[in-house]
């Protein structure tokens, strides 16, 4: 499942689409139904690269609402008057930081009991699903064609975290490049990842089969 950006794209090009996951479906769920929000503020929160920026740029294109992104680095002063305003006009505010308080040091006592007063949405770490779907969209974006195998034999070995994934991608893309030739499979994935670490070494040739 994907939400696309209305951007007006054409069909198949893919430029913008949040992966939606067992691990990320509720907030998705909860920013869909901001309606019904009691308090006109919710705070996503999640690792970089997790699809969080784009996520609120979705979230703000749908609704009009107004996305104050990495939040730890703006004025605390702004965050709590676009709290308020969002209260009193009843348009929605998408708070965008790397954790809650308290990893979220939050020294103005206003906003603090504001930001506590506040629904947390949290983008997990990437399941195994999300892991094979994510390797799918970044190599249909980088126009790579993944051999029979490839994407499961990454899932299975890939550290489950949004950078790897990305470390992951811009290795073979590099690679690509060298070889002059966007085909990828296990056999020429393989030196690639385990050599900049990005997978578990290979046992010695002739012990793991192809697809193993």
């Amino acid at each position: 499942m994907q939400l696309d950006l209305p951007l007006g794209q054409p069909v198949g090009a893919r430029a913008d689409e949040f992966l939606v996951s067992d691990i990320n479906a509720h907030a998705v769920q909860h920013l869909e139904h901001w309606g019904t929000w009691p308090v006109m503020a919710a705070l996503l929160v999640g690792p970089r690269k997790s699809g969080r920026s784009l996520l609120s740029r979705l979230f703000a294109l749908r609704t009009g609402g107004t996305v104050i992104d990495d939040a730890e680095r703006q004025s605390e002063v702004d965050i709590f008057h676009a709290w308020n305003r969002a209260q009193a006009e009843r348009r929605p505010l998408l708070v965008v930081a790397d954790a809650p308080p308290p990893a979220w040091d939050v020294r103005l006592p206003d906003l603090r009991s504001r930001i506590g007063a506040t629904p947390v949405l949290t983008l997990g770490l990437p399941d195994a699903r999300l892991v094979a779907s994510l390797l799918d969209y970044l190599f249909e974006r980088r126009e790579l064609v993944a051999g029979p195998g490839l994407i499961d034999w990454i899932t299975r070995r890939v550290e489950r975290s949004y950078i790897s994934i990305l470390g992951v991608v811009e290795a073979l893309e590099e690679d690509a490049m060298v070889r002059q030739n966007r085909r990828l499979s296990i056999t020429t994935a393989r030196p690639v990842l385990t050599n900049a670490g990005l997978v578990p070494n290979a046992p010695p040739a002739g012990v793991e089969q192809e697809g193993a």
